[in-house]
């Protein structure tokens, strides 16, 4: 008796069918798992400058002229990269409003990324 002993192309198809068919269920909720936590984390960064920022304006009575004042003055450690766009440097820093008391050159923060987040607001609206 000679037999030989292996996989058919038969069975190597299937299997790779298979493995394709797991591989298309799984990807997509992994990719939407990553965009949770980037908007997540995009969120926690921008409650923690905004707090930085309310708490300068408490001690000092005036907004911060930029993010930096925040780091020297020991408010944040600090800037941290936009999750989104993987930079510190941009973030863009919003005026105070024109019928504010308080001077300073920012009295808030958001993100410079371009795009919109899954709730399908754009990342700058945050």
């Amino acid at each position: 008796m000679n037999s030989k002993r292996g996989f058919t192309l038969i069975e190597l198809i299937v299997v790779m069918a298979i493995i394709a068919l797991l591989a298309s269920i799984v990807a997509p909720r992994y990719f939407r798992s990553v965009d949770n936590a980037r908007e997540a984390s995009l969120r926690t960064s921008l409650n923690v400058m905004r707090d930085a920022i309310d708490k300068y304006l408490g001690d000092r009575g005036q907004y911060p002229e930029s993010l930096d004042d925040l780091v020297q003055r020991g408010y944040i450690r600090q800037v941290p990269p936009d999750p989104v766009t993987g930079r510190p440097d941009s973030w863009q820093m919003l005026p105070p409003p024109a019928d504010s008391t308080a001077q300073g050159g920012m009295a808030d923060v958001r993100s410079g990324a371009t795009g919109k987040g899954q709730d399908g607001t754009p990342f700058s609206e945050w």
